[in-house]
């Protein structure tokens, strides 16, 4: 492990974040307008100075701690980057990215209830769930500019737009990194990528980020043409495209109350849960290659698909008013659940248990590999498919020799085996392991209602948790459901969470690998 030229490296991103927490320091000035509303009674407008000092406070810090670590690693400049070095900086990267991402919170006395201020447990969750695009959170009054700063609030919107595209692909997209960037590109970006579109990986990078920073400027113009402020058309794009789910308000989307913004955020969350190069064919104008591809095909299908099961069944359960409104909310949170952004319109956690079911289902799913989606990945699913109907006619026909095939495409079916089925496992081990122990680290209070306690929720209400933020999504059932937060966890359980977006953004491996011993060793 070469750490002089881990250290230099993290110490640009460092730099990368101080520079960032800046553009969330205009929202301090109350001449900008902020959002459209003011909590009632209205109020004068004030500078917000206690959130304009956090952020250049955290920024100072942020780059003292870069500067720190650029200065430990003098003389690496020009030393190549391998493959264990790039895993390791994705990870510890986040990481850094969290606890110096929880300053502004902190700093700032951002309170998640009357009468009490953050915590940094809750700061910590809350920047994770910001950089890997989870959504989940413990704030309870984001309307209150008293308790979370309207300045504070655009940097709990911008960890969105950084995490979505992700801070080591603005990175590469900036220096290159040459052959690291490359391994690092693979290690952040999720799911199988079509890198070998590219002749560099710096071409790559850049991209993807001038794709990504066109549909957040685009969609920010069309949410304010549609009424938004301009503070909450940016917050808003950048949790869509981001595929995050923070909102500025605690309806979320649903606070608008319109069918215009409501179904521009679920064609632009379509997009942002496609591979960003089949969005760049389609740019160029290559449909066809969305219309070719495997997983785009499967992708949509299911979102259809789905999306008429479930106004078929909640018409028949009357989970809404009328037809239009069974539509309407039944494709956005089929649309929001599956490409993980988490945007609520709709209290799903009431609709029949057909519709609660196949939500829960479509956590596990996903968005596109190469997009800004998390999940499991709709061409993992595709893969192990094709994998278990080959073992299935292997098991009766052993003497058959059938290639796997992706998009027509002969790919290496032992190594995919492997790969494939390796993940599954994981996902698998991690959940039930996590899930046995939130239920055990977690007081039973929270599940108290009146004289009874329901035990039987508290199982199914950690279990969604679990699920919901392994797989980025942010709210899930019950205690965590559409009109709640994370708020009432313990501590612990917070950091397990912690832990869990991490590891689902990330996608376990550039995580699990800072935990093996063997992983530093010089060699």
């Amino acid at each position: 492990m070469n750490y002089r030229l881990l250290s230099r490296t993290l110490g640009i991103i460092c730099l990368l974040l101080a520079v960032s927490m800046l553009f969330s320091l205009p929202w301090a000035i109350p001449s900008l307008g902020w959002r459209g509303h003011l909590p009632e009674p209205k109020e004068i407008p004030q500078f917000e100075f206690r959130g304009f000092t956090s952020l250049v406070a955290s920024s100072v810090i942020s780059a003292l701690v870069g500067i720190t670590l650029i200065w430990a690693g003098r003389g690496s400049r020009g030393q190549t980057l391998f493959r264990k070095e790039a895993m390791a900086t994705v990870g510890l990267t986040w990481i850094l990215a969290t606890i110096l991402g929880a300053m502004p919170y902190l700093l700032s006395g951002t309170q998640v209830a009357e009468d009490q201020r953050i915590s940094f447990v809750d700061a910590l969750f809350e920047a994770q769930s910001g950089f890997s695009t989870t959504g989940a959170t413990i704030l309870t009054q984001l309307e209150d500019p008293a308790m979370v700063p309207h300045c504070i609030l655009f940097w709990r919107s911008s960890t969105h737009f950084l995490g979505g595209l992700g801070i080591v692909v603005l990175l590469v997209a900036i220096l290159g990194q040459g052959a690291g960037g490359k391994a690092m590109m693979r290690a952040e970006v999720t799911g199988p990528t079509k890198d070998n579109q590219f002749s560099r990986m710096q071409q790559m990078a850049v991209v993807f980020a001038s794709i990504y920073i066109l549909l957040n400027l685009v969609l920010a113009v069309i949410f304010w043409i549609g009424g938004m402020s301009l503070f909450d058309a940016l917050c808003h794009a950048f949790a869509t495209l981001a595929t995050g789910g923070f909102s500025t308000y605690n309806a979320s989307l649903g606070h608008f109350d319109s069918p215009w913004i409501e179904y521009v955020a679920i064609l632009f969350m379509i997009l942002a849960g496609t591979n960003f190069v089949l969005l760049l064919f389609a740019a160029r104008g290559h449909w066809k290659n969305l219309w070719q591809d495997t997983e785009w095909k499967v992708y949509i299908s299911i979102l259809i698909i789905v999306s008429i099961a479930v106004i078929i069944f909640g018409q028949i359960n009357k989970d809404f008013l009328n037809l239009g409104t069974a539509i309407r909310d039944s494709i956005f949170q089929v649309v929001s659940i599956m490409t993980t952004t988490g945007f609520a319109t709709a209290d799903y956690d009431v609709w029949n248990n057909f519709g609660r079911g196949v939500l829960i289902l479509l956590m596990f799913v996903g968005g596109c590999a190469g997009s800004t989606g998390g999940g499991m990945k709709v061409i993992r699913h595709v893969l192990l498919a094709k994998i278990l109907r080959l073992e299935l006619e292997l098991s009766y026909h052993p003497k058959v020799v059938r290639p796997l095939r992706i998009n027509g495409q002969t790919v290496d079916g032992n190594d995919l085996r492997k790969t494939i089925l390796v993940y599954f496992g994981l996902v698998a081990a991690i959940f039930a392991c996590s899930w046995l122990v939130l239920i055990t680290i977690e007081p039973d209070r929270q599940w108290v209602s009146g004289a009874t306690t329901e035990l039987d929720h508290k199982l199914l209400d950690c279990a969604s948790a679990i699920a919901a933020t392994l797989h980025n999504i942010g709210p899930g059932y019950g205690v965590v459901g559409p009109t709640a937060n994370y708020q009432g966890f313990s501590d612990a359980s917070k950091l397990l969470f912690v832990f869990l977006m991490m590891l689902g953004r990330l996608e376990l491996f550039s995580v699990l690998v800072l935990f093996v011993p063997a992983f530093w060793r010089k060699i």
